[in-house]
């Protein structure tokens, strides 16, 4: 790196908000499976504890040699319905303390994988760790949670999906931030680094390092040296804009995987927003042409940036995964919040945009008093769009209860605040309570 990158890093880090959002450790249990809960609890919390010791400590150290910051250090595990088996809800949780317990001890932030893969059906465990999901939420402080309904080669689970209606529900009974640990995924991937979707996909290492990283705010910088250019010039920059931001998440994350003895896995190039001024993907947006995000414009806006973020990704680095590509949740995005507030925001529009986006409908809350079957068919909306899309979409949806639209709800640190937004007053039960299942589409037979 000659001394004028060196500036130009330097200037992104300083300025610009570029961060290293989160070094990930993916974590196999697959060899922790026993028949007794408790013993395999035990086995969990010592696997993970030998391998994510150092974590912290070798991120920290990175962190202060480079002049680079790591904003998040986390850990994901196997799906836990695949480790526990035939389990009890009850039993489920000392899965989900043992995950608690090991986090603390090493001193991460989060660890993703309660989690279940049902989008072809169910198993007593995926049952049981559904019905868990409340009280092991709620019960823990650093336990994230995701659900897999559905996928283009298998169609949809409308059971899963009224099963998670609920669940989400009742989680927002008990605890209003609880909400934000757990998404509802079509097309999970197995190596994603974000949370509340990080899980350690069967097919993955043993133990992996994935590396997320971020830059709203340097690709924002870049785009005002080429105001009122065409269209491709913006494309064509903000290729070059990914590419020096990934070259910096490879060398952190190779880094990482070294002094940790273990393996690098992949660089997650999406641009994840935080709440803070000047790292907006909606000023981003904004910055390409829109007077306000979600104004007319803004899906052709954002199908732009996403697709030249990963192709400026994939010539930085040959180990580009995870979903890679423009995050929109709504609390973590100050642009987003304002743009909700002045109504030219509505859940709508951020459906139409998750068409082309990473993920999809993301923490954004709603009435408190929203039906569990309103929810459940935001769900399938998303799960639709990504199964026929072969694209991976989620829901993080926040039921805000004893509140209203209008109001603000405060989710803390990076998960930000959020406008309690309208949801359309029709019902879906009838749809939603058909149950059963929705096909693959017709392209999944391609092969």
């Amino acid at each position: 790196m000659d001394t004028s990158q060196i500036k130009e890093t330097i200037n992104m880090v300083a300025e610009e908000h570029l961060d290293i959002r989160t070094i990930t450790m993916g974590i196999s249990l697959l060899d922790t499976i026993d028949s007794d809960p408790k013993m395999a609890a035990k086995k969990i919390y010592n696997k993970i504890t030998h391998y994510a010791k150092d974590l912290v400590q070798v991120a920290d150290q990175i962190e202060r040699e480079y002049g680079i910051p790591i904003t998040n250090k986390r850990i994901s595990v196997t799906p836990i319905a695949l480790i526990a088996g035939n389990t009890s809800a009850e039993d489920m949780l000392y899965y989900a303390h043992a995950l608690d317990d090991a986090a603390k001890a090493v001193g991460v932030d989060f660890i993703g994988g309660y989690s279940a893969l049902v989008q072809k059906g169910f198993n007593n465990g995926d049952l049981a760790l559904i019905h868990s999901i409340p009280k092991a939420l709620t019960e823990t402080d650093l336990v994230m949670s995701s659900i897999n309904i559905g996928s283009t080669k298998a169609g949809i689970n409308l059971d899963a999906i009224k099963l998670m209606g609920e669940t989400i529900t009742e989680v927002s009974t008990l605890s209003n931030t609880a909400t934000a640990k757990l998404v509802v995924f079509a097309n999970a991937v197995e190596d994603n680094p974000f949370m509340a979707g990080a899980f350690h996909g069967v097919s993955e290492p043993d133990v992996v390092i994935n590396v997320g990283v971020s830059g709203p705010g340097v690709v924002k910088r870049t785009l005002e040296k080429v105001k009122q250019q065409p269209i491709h010039i913006v494309s064509e920059t903000i290729k070059k804009t990914a590419f020096k931001i990934t070259r910096v998440g490879q060398m952190v994350g190779a880094l990482a995987a070294e002094r940790l003895g273990v393996e690098f896995g992949i660089v997650d190039l999406s641009l994840a927003p935080t709440p803070a001024r000047g790292d907006s993907v909606a000023e981003v947006l904004e910055e390409i042409g829109l007077e306000q995000v979600g104004t007319h414009g803004t899906t052709a806006a954002l199908m732009l940036l996403n697709d030249a973020v990963k192709k400026g990704g994939v010539m930085a680095s040959q180990r580009v995964g995870g979903l890679s590509g423009a995050f929109i949740p709504l609390s973590e995005d100050a642009g987003m919040i304002d743009a909700a507030q002045e109504g030219t925001l509505s859940l709508s529009k951020l459906e139409a945009m998750t068409s082309v986006c990473s993920v999809g409908l993301d923490m954004i809350a709603i009435p408190g008093d929203t039906p569990a079957t309103t929810i459940s068919a935001m769900i399938a909306d998303e799960a639709a769009i990504g199964v026929q899309n072969n694209k991976t979409t989620a829901v993080r949806i926040l039921p805000a209860v004893g509140k209203s639209v209008g109001e603000m709800v405060d989710y803390g640190g990076l998960l930000g605040t959020s406008p309690v937004m309208p949801v359309i007053n029709k019902s879906s039960a009838d749809f939603v309570n058909r149950g059963g299942h929705i096909p693959a589409p017709i392209h999944s037979f391609k092969n």
